[in-house]
């Protein structure tokens, strides 16, 4: 099959022609009809997340059909169209999984980072984390909500019941739960690059009731702050926008130093968390919710092939939405 390699020698990726896989017991074979280019696959090509598999196929937000099962995969049928996450097996008896936070399973392994991902062909998946999409949603469409759906839902749910919030980074993430937000009745303040016009469009398109550059403050205080952009430096200016009491939650898997700031922004009993991976309950209750709410991605598709442009445009914002690759 044709697959995207990242290898000992990193970035950029490269084509190849590599065995098809094979379905062991309880995984799915499943042939790869879209899969979105999330900002971790940056940080894996670009050595900021340390170890990955080599060699390793990434990619992460899978849309695709079963074409095979392995022994005891029963929760699908061939057919079926399902999507893959970020997190892709955890042990099951480590005090985390017992505990009702798997995200934080001491053994987890990660789709496109310790198992071959979606830039490729087929793929394959533990059945426990694949999950079925709604029909209402086409391939391309429905790949963004498999990370920048599920960890934009994950965070917003973390930052708790406030009205007034603050999305820092106007990305994949941000513009899919802006849509969460509005529907369920928040009202969004939306921070971009300073000077970015043309996002702080997209976000006020989306419902944003203010947009402005990270660099500024919102007309009145948040209750709560998402950051989405892997700054540090944007945490002071989220804590320094929110009210007494307020969250900030890092939404990123990785983020730069956090630079030092002084403890009257922090005072006041306001929080800073972050937010480790996802839940199969997060991926059930957001693709649930995701038609009901009426979400609706805004893409871009490449070829598999030009997956290193795709990349590329990611990493220096020139892409409104989310970028897709199509097999």
């Amino acid at each position: 099959m044709r697959a995207q390699l990242l290898t000992a020698g990193r970035h950029p990726l490269a084509a190849a022609d590599v065995p098809a896989p094979r379905p062991g017991p309880g995984q799915l074979l499943i042939e790869v009809h879209a899969c979105a280019v999330c900002r971790t696959d940056l940080h894996v090509v670009d050595g900021e997340l340390p170890e990955p598999k080599l060699p390793l196929i990434p990619g992460h937000e899978i849309v695709g059909t079963i074409v095979d099962k392995g022994a005891e995969a029963d929760r699908f049928r061939i057919g079926d169209r399902v999507g893959v996450p970020w997190l892709g097996w955890t042990c099951g008896v480590c005090e985390y999984c017992g505990g009702g936070h798997e995200n934080l399973c001491d053994h987890a392994r990660f789709t496109g980072y310790q198992i071959d991902g979606g830039y490729a062909e087929l793929t394959v998946a533990d059945q426990r984390y694949c999950f079925g999409i709604d029909p209402c949603y086409g391939d391309v469409e429905a790949a963004p909500l498999l990370c920048a759906g599920l960890i934009g839902y994950r965070t917003l749910r973390l930052a708790g019941e406030g009205q007034r919030i603050g999305i820092y980074g106007f990305g994949a993430a941000a513009h899919i739960v802006a849509q969460v937000a509005r529907h369920q009745g928040r009202q969004v303040f939306a921070f971009t690059r300073p000077g970015d016009q043309p996002a702080q469009d997209f976000a006020r398109g989306l419902g944003a009731v203010w947009a402005g550059g990270s660099d500024e403050r919102p007309p009145e205080p948040l209750d709560a702050a998402l950051i989405f952009a892997p700054a540090g430096a944007l945490v002071p200016a989220a804590l320094a926008a929110t009210r007494k009491g307020g969250t900030v939650v890092c939404g990123g898997i990785h983020m730069s130093d956090i630079p030092a700031f002084p403890y009257r922004l922090l005072w006041e009993e306001r929080v800073i968390r972050s937010v480790a991976n996802l839940t199969r309950r997060d991926a059930e209750e957001f693709l649930a919710l995701a038609p009901k709410a009426g979400i609706r991605t805004t893409t871009r598709s490449y070829k598999l092939a030009d997956a290193n442009q795709a990349l590329s445009d990611l990493r220096t914002g020139a892409l409104e939405g989310a970028a897709v690759l199509v097999p």
